[in-house]
């Protein structure tokens, strides 16, 4: 067998292996416990929400830039808070690079959490945790699921930036998401509910503006609508930003997967899970099930909760989540 067949081979057999739901890792990690901090802290998860609720209220986006920092926390050497270090003389942290430069928020919502915990119960709650809870409070916040969060995540002492690759890009096409999420013991089913994220929040038009004026597979109108507000000559008008989901932008519901069939999703990553052929089925089956899509991003969203956490006597608990102790 050829080299290029024996890649197609194996990378058909990977797909199959993903579609019908067998994932290749991703274990739910020993050592967290929704009651870690019962007996220790027993205001901590009222903390968070408390503060969550009313970062949210005051600006709805923040719901979804704080999940997001969840995200691309996790996908990076796991649950750690890694991703929360500030750069230093001689460290390098991963809030520069191209996935994360000028784009995650919240950072402040996060600091002001960890104040109060460390007022209420210092060296305590961890900064890994915080970002688990916040997510999930944030969900809910905007009329998303809740569900039970694991803890006793703590924090790293060192980032990766270099790893900060293994984000998904919003410009890549749907074989480059699914192999992303399986590097990560995803299926394509649990990539295309986490995809589902993408009901609450926003863009940039520098990340949108390529599927704009180059993709075939967009909605006239809607196209039309956004480009009024994204100028096709790059450089001009980068940071202006345009809502994920188009119809309800500030709800947790299902409309996303609505709008990607209808064409209107505003990245090319998330048009690609319909246009791209492997993932339709799974798109149409949320476009017409709110419930279903609900319960598979809640059990997708505790399995990257799992990503690989620091536990026992691992890492540290952070009093800065920006620095080291």
């Amino acid at each position: 067998m050829g080299c290029y067949q024996t890649f197609f081979f194996k990378l058909s057999f990977s797909l199959v292996l993903l579609i019908v739901g067998v994932g290749l890792g991703g274990v739910p990690s020993a050592g967290l416990s929704a009651s870690f901090y019962d007996k220790n802290c027993p205001n901590a998860l009222s903390t968070i929400k408390s503060a969550v609720d009313s970062a949210v209220y005051k600006e709805a986006r923040m719901g979804a830039s704080l999940l997001r920092l969840h995200f691309h926390d996790c996908f990076v050497n796991g649950c750690d808070a890694s991703l929360l270090l500030d750069d230093t003389a001689t460290f390098k942290g991963e809030k520069t690079s191209a996935a994360n430069a000028n784009s995650l928020r919240g950072f402040e919502v996060i600091d002001n959490i960890k104040a109060e915990l460390e007022s209420l119960c210092p060296n305590m709650v961890s900064c890994a945790d915080i970002l688990a809870v916040a997510a999930r409070d944030s969900i809910v916040a905007l009329g998303g699921p809740t569900y039970t969060v694991a803890l006793g995540r703590r924090d790293s002492t060192a980032a990766n930036l270099t790893a900060t690759e293994d984000l998904p890009s919003p410009f890549a096409n749907v074989t480059k998401l699914i192999a992303a999420f399986s590097k990560k013991g995803f299926t394509v089913k649990e990539m295309v509910a986490l995809s589902g994220a993408h009901t609450i929040g926003q863009a940039r038009c520098a990340v949108f503006r390529g599927r704009l004026y180059n993709d075939t597979h967009i909605n006239a109108s809607f196209a039309a609508a956004v480009r009024a507000k994204c100028p096709r000559n790059r450089g001009s008008g980068n940071n202006i930003l345009s809502q994920l989901d188009v119809t309800s932008p500030t709800t947790f519901d299902n409309a996303y997967f609505r709008n990607v069939v209808s064409q209107k999703g505003l990245l090319h990553s998330d048009q690609q899970l319909y246009s791209g052929g492997f993932t339709k089925t799974a798109v149409d089956a949320y476009a017409n099930n709110a419930a279903s899509f609900m319960e598979d991003f809640a059990e997708a969203m505790n399995k990257m909760g799992s990503l690989s956490p620091l536990t026992g006597s691992s890492g540290q608990i952070r009093t800065n989540c920006r620095k080291v102790n």
